[in-house]
């Protein structure tokens, strides 16, 4: 048996899609509503049975400082161990995203798991291409203001990481106690990401995008720090892929990543569609 855990989020329920064609896959999630899903709360360590589980994939449950993600974690691996789970498979963060305020938890993570007596792979997730539509989202009129300055991301396509993630899940003892590189083949600027949608590259200050944030009023306290420390991190050069030694996006696979760019435009396409609809609905 394969459990998901997270499957009601963006990557769980594509690594689920990608799994579809077997009948031993069960969806850890909040609320299960069906046979086929299991309740798997993080915050409620007494949820965390996973009897008769084969291969944990444990996507990272973030959102939360970084005491409590690591309690969350620390208590989903103890659960696996006491299963007896045989493999335990966990979405990480690239290798040059240290410089992240939010690598601390999935470097803990990993050290984690290589002091269990559990199988495991660790699959080190470069930065989604949807991600950086929401922090990179050009305004109404396709300017885009995001402090990338002239730095560079190897994002990747959300749903080339669940592909990877399910075809990992699917067979993982040929993956035992690897640790694979995920990241973009291209790294993207803001001025290529302006230029998929037609707009401009005015970039902003960091102290300006901080207030930004503040004002906005949608972000959690422990959250403007991360934005910002993602943006600095950009703007530094430190997630172009430049650090990367061995990406193995492609070989595992087995084919070309699909474009980031256009991963990118699609997701700015939605959300405009999103906003436009609401608007349409307010004003009838």
């Amino acid at each position: 048996m394969i459990l998901v855990t997270g499957a009601g989020g963006a990557l769980g329920q594509l690594v689920v899609e990608e799994l579809s064609g077997r009948d031993d896959v069960v969806r850890g999630t909040r609320t299960p509503g069906s046979a086929a899903e299991r309740r798997v709360d993080f915050d409620d360590p007494s949820s965390l049975d996973f009897t008769g589980v084969d291969t944990l994939l444990l996507i990272s449950a973030g959102y939360g400082e970084d005491d409590v993600v690591i309690a969350r974690h620390d208590s989903a691996i103890a659960a696996a161990e006491k299963a007896g789970v045989r493999h335990v498979v966990y979405t990480s963060l690239s290798g040059d995203g240290d410089h992240l305020p939010y690598a601390l938890a999935h470097r803990w993570t990993e050290r984690r798991l290589a002091r269990s007596p559990l199988a495991w792979t660790v699959l080190r997730n470069g930065l989604y291409a949807e991600f950086l539509a929401g922090i990179a989202a050009p305004a109404p009129n396709g300017t885009i203001t995001a402090p990338l300055g002239g730095g560079r991301l190897a994002a990747v396509a959300r749903a080339d990481l669940a592909a990877v993630a399910a075809a990992v899940a699917a067979a993982p003892e040929r993956h035992a106690g690897r640790v694979y590189e995920l990241v973009g083949e291209r790294a993207l600027g803001g001025a290529d990401l302006a230029e998929a949608i037609g707009g401009t590259y005015e970039p902003s200050s960091l102290g300006a995008t901080r207030e930004a944030i503040i004002a906005a009023g949608d972000a959690l306290p422990y959250q403007v720090p991360m934005l910002v420390g993602t943006y600095s991190a950009i703007a530094g050069g430190f997630l172009d892929g430049g650090g990367i030694e061995d990406n193995a996006l492609r070989t595992l696979l087995g084919r070309a990543p699909r474009p980031a760019l256009e991963a990118y435009r699609e997701a700015v396409a939605a959300t405009w569609d999103v906003s436009v609809n609401r608007r349409a609905g307010r004003a009838s």
